[in-house]
């Protein structure tokens, strides 16, 4: 098997008001935001364009379920329908089922307290202008 996780993917947590967070991480951080939050670009050792996206959510939003932590994390994966088969197979608990889209495939595992990780093959070119 390749590599499993190649980066950071996201990085998610729940607040009180999303678009304050994003208001405020933009008007003092600079974060360039937008409906999502922020998207960060960045070029891998190999010279590769690869994007990680930071996202406040609503405090009550489900996304983060079974976990009852504020937080997700999302790992960038290569191979990601191989690694769910090896981490299942491994005793590693999926949650629901591998989803696809325009920018990639997404998978879902808890680690061992619980918390649920999102776990990212994804498709870099789709978000370039």
């Amino acid at each position: 098997m390749k590599k499993r996780v190649t980066g950071i993917g996201g990085i998610f947590f729940k607040t009180k008001d999303p678009k304050a967070s994003k208001d405020w991480y933009n008007k003092y951080l600079g974060f360039n935001t937008d409906d999502y939050g922020s998207t960060f670009w960045w070029k891998d050792k190999e010279g590769n364009e690869c994007s990680t996206q930071w996202s406040p959510f609503k405090n009550d939003t489900k996304y983060f379920e079974p976990s009852k932590k504020e937080f997700m994390f999302n790992y960038r994966v290569e191979n990601l329908k191989e690694l769910l088969v090896a981490l299942k197979e491994e005793g590693v608990t999926i949650v629901g089922e591998m989803e696809a889209y325009s920018y990639g495939k997404f998978g879902w595992i808890l680690d061992n307290e619980g918390n649920k990780i999102e776990l990212w093959e994804p498709i870099d070119q789709v978000f370039k202008k």
